[in-house]
């Protein structure tokens, strides 16, 4: 098969989040930096195509966007990145596995939201405000979305930022159990594409709209705060409970593990001789 089972996914997701929890803080500040600019660079280009479209194009205007917003998750997944909200669904994974405890968890996703928001902030600072990427025709646009997202109540944000989640993890999900390249691609690309064009609500996404509206003084920072706290919040429960929960119930964790060490097996086996045997998963 081309894929893995559902069955030996949640065994290469648990395995992923063992891994995660044990990168040295150097890596997970690299790749974690990394991982916030891939994200903002998604963004970035869906404000770039999207941002001087007529507004009665209306919904078509949003699935434009939303068609290209995704490469940010895949060079997060395929180029290497530790992003947020895909360690909200592994790590948790791992952690009702027995695999990791609770402080390593903590650890992983305090690390990871500040590299997130560096990487993030800093495409907003220099290629949003510094170059004009997001001001100028576009400033309208940028300011639009980031305003939606901070005026919204944090019982309206919270339950959004479920669903955001929910999407994003499936999306990780389905990287995970595709074998090929393109399988990885596609598997990413349609949860969140939905996600965008739904208009849910993403923390790392965030960390680049609303500072680039901050740069050009159409919001503030005290606006942003609690915005942050309740996307953050929601999409911790979309990933580690509707996702990461739902499917270690599904599958029982043994049954997992074993699929999981069968598959790293099969690969180690087909490998050529000398090569290391870094594990198959991001």
């Amino acid at each position: 098969m081309s894929f893995h089972t559902p069955q030996e996914t949640a065994g290469l997701t648990i395995a992923a989040g063992v891994k995660k929890d044990q990168t040295p803080m150097s890596s997970l500040l690299v790749l974690g930096f990394l991982a916030g600019a891939f994200i903002a660079f998604g963004f970035l280009l869906d404000i770039r195509v999207t941002g001087t479209m007529p507004a009665e194009w209306g919904s078509f205007k949003s699935f434009i966007g939303a068609a290209v917003f995704p490469v940010g998750l895949v060079l997060t997944v395929l180029a290497g990145g530790e992003l947020l909200t895909g360690n909200m669904m592994a790590l948790p994974m791992a952690l009702f596995s027995k695999k990791v405890g609770v402080a390593g968890l903590v650890r992983n996703w305090v690390v990871i939201t500040i590299a997130n928001f560096v990487g993030s902030v800093f495409v907003a600072y220099f290629f949003g405000h510094f170059l004009g990427l997001t001001e100028g025709a576009f400033l309208k646009s940028t300011v639009g979305i980031a305003q939606a997202k901070v005026s919204a109540d944090f019982a309206h944000a919270f339950v959004s930022a479920i669903g955001c989640n929910w999407l994003v993890c499936l999306g990780v999900w389905l990287a995970y159990a595709s074998k090929d390249f393109a399988g990885k691609v596609l598997g990413i690309w349609f949860p969140v594409m939905a996600f965008v064009a739904i208009g849910f609500q993403h923390v790392v996404a965030n960390m680049f709209v609303v500072p680039a509206a901050i740069f050009a003084g159409a919001v503030t920072w005290a606006e942003y705060l609690p915005n942050f706290i309740a996307v953050f919040l929601g999409n911790a429960v979309g990933g580690a409970v509707f996702v990461g929960l739902a499917y270690f119930v599904s599958y029982r964790p043994h049954q997992a593990e074993a699929a999981s060490a069968a598959v790293s097996q099969q690969s180690l086996d087909a490998r050529p001789l000398g090569h290391g045997t870094e594990a198959i998963s991001k």
